[in-house]
């Protein structure tokens, strides 16, 4: 080896050791990313166990371009809400167990959707295609429509557009919890207004954020107080 060579490589080793000790470290968080996303998944799938009604929804140009909400007869259950071209992403969420039950009764009413037919047939505005699915085991029954006049159906679709405006509600109420305080009240508001409006099915799932703005002085006093209001009302009415 040459005197030249013999200089230069103590001084190249020298100026790879950061990158080789960065990249070191980076493998194991890599590895420990894809396992929490592994286990993530794995909690999902388990808390969707049993039998499941799905009501999916896919409208596009509208907002949200598409819906799923999946619920079991426990009340566990997932939300997907999002833009056609995003990727899939479900939440897990929990529901009351009455109205789970509630869900799964319509559903019986319908023969759990095997063979019905809930379409009107007639030629209206596309008003978003919906489908309506049971699942259970190897049973796979699934009915699709545009628009129905079925009063059983109609029910179990308020009720999950419900659940779908209450999942979102909910996460644009925490995200401005965490990023635009000050947009915390105008997020109330909507929320006031879904609840006068008995477009929530469940609105004691708000409760848990609606007392943490209630009692926490980093938020304005007009939020505080109409978080305090709403959260009353819930309660006198469940």
């Amino acid at each position: 080896m040459s005197r030249t060579a013999g200089k230069f490589l103590p001084r190249m080793m020298r100026r790879l050791a950061p990158g080789l000790l960065l990249l070191g470290a980076a493998m194991p968080m890599a590895s420990a990313a894809a396992q929490t996303s592994g286990t993530t998944q794995a909690a999902t799938t388990a808390n969707i166990a049993g039998p499941t009604i799905t009501y999916r929804k896919v409208f596009k140009s509208s907002y949200p371009e598409f819906t799923e909400v999946k619920v079991t007869q426990s009340g566990a259950c997932t939300a997907d809400i999002r833009s056609l071209d995003d990727e899939a992403s479900p939440q897990a969420c929990e529901i009351n167990p009455a109205l789970a039950e509630k869900i799964f009764n319509l559903a019986a009413q319908l023969h759990d959707f095997n063979g019905v037919d809930l379409d009107v047939h007639r030629r209206i505005a596309n008003l978003g295609q919906k489908t309506l699915q049971y699942e259970s085991g190897a049973e796979k029954y699934a009915v699709t429509f545009n628009y129905t006049v079925n009063e059983s159906a109609t029910q179990l679709v308020d009720i999950f557009e419900g659940l779908a405006r209450e999942e979102m509600d909910l996460s644009d109420l925490q995200r401005t919890m965490r990023y635009d305080r000050l947009g915390v009240n105008d997020v109330l508001i909507r929320i006031e207004s879904d609840y006068t409006g008995k477009l929530l099915p469940d609105p004691q799932r708000l409760l848990p954020l609606l007392d943490q703005i209630a009692g926490d002085d980093k938020y304005i006093g007009l939020a505080r107080q109409k978080s305090r209001a709403l959260a009353e009302k819930i309660r006198a009415t469940t």
